[in-house]
């Protein structure tokens, strides 16, 4: 499906990203905004392991392979159409990075103790779905990680367990983001 998602900065700026056809992207206005904040509490220049967890396009995984130095990168959706999409995405650009047909919760496993910065935007129609997997990655992810979870802002204020602190809360259009970071 033809776009108006792009990388918005870095080496690959500019470059236009395919959806899914049954996409809900994080628009570009509101991916610059959580990145503006993550500057705040990232070094984009030290090596980065990120997990895009429900990936759609993968444009938030894509956004950090452009800004990051060397960020080793996994996508994961359970959607062929999205599988495929980001094989189109990541052609765009000339980097390495893993990509797996798979249900998340399942892959937290392989990917929620090793990864240091996590995207997590499940379809807004199965909120209690985002809810059970940050509580799950809640008990194995590493101290310091940072959690970001965008969810629909009619959604009541998540319960968030003690294995997390808020450090932003921030509404953009109907998408509201938690970034949360892992006490150690």
């Amino acid at each position: 499906m033809k776009s108006n998602l792009q990388i918005i900065s870095g080496k690959y700026r500019g470059k236009k990203l395919v959806l899914p056809n049954d996409a809900r992207p994080t628009q570009n206005m509101a991916r610059g905004a959580i990145f503006n904040m993550l500057n705040e509490i990232i070094d984009f220049n030290i090596p980065i392991s990120v997990w895009d967890v429900f990936a759609g396009s993968g444009a938030f995984g894509l956004e950090c392979i452009s800004r990051f130095n060397n960020p080793m990168v996994v996508f994961t959706d359970n959607s062929s159409g999205s599988v495929d999409t980001i094989k189109k995405n990541l052609s765009l650009v000339d980097e390495r990075a893993t990509l797996e047909k798979t249900d998340a919760v399942s892959a937290l496993s392989r990917f929620g103790a090793i990864s240091d910065l996590f995207f997590v935007d499940p379809p807004y129609s199965d909120f209690k779905l985002g809810l059970m997997f940050v509580k799950k990655l809640g008990k194995i992810a590493k101290g310091g990680s940072i959690l970001i979870w965008e969810f629909e802002k009619v959604q009541e204020t998540p319960r968030i367990d003690e294995n997390w602190e808020v450090l932003k809360d921030k509404t953009y259009g109907r998408a509201r983001f938690l970034i949360l970071r892992k006490i150690n």
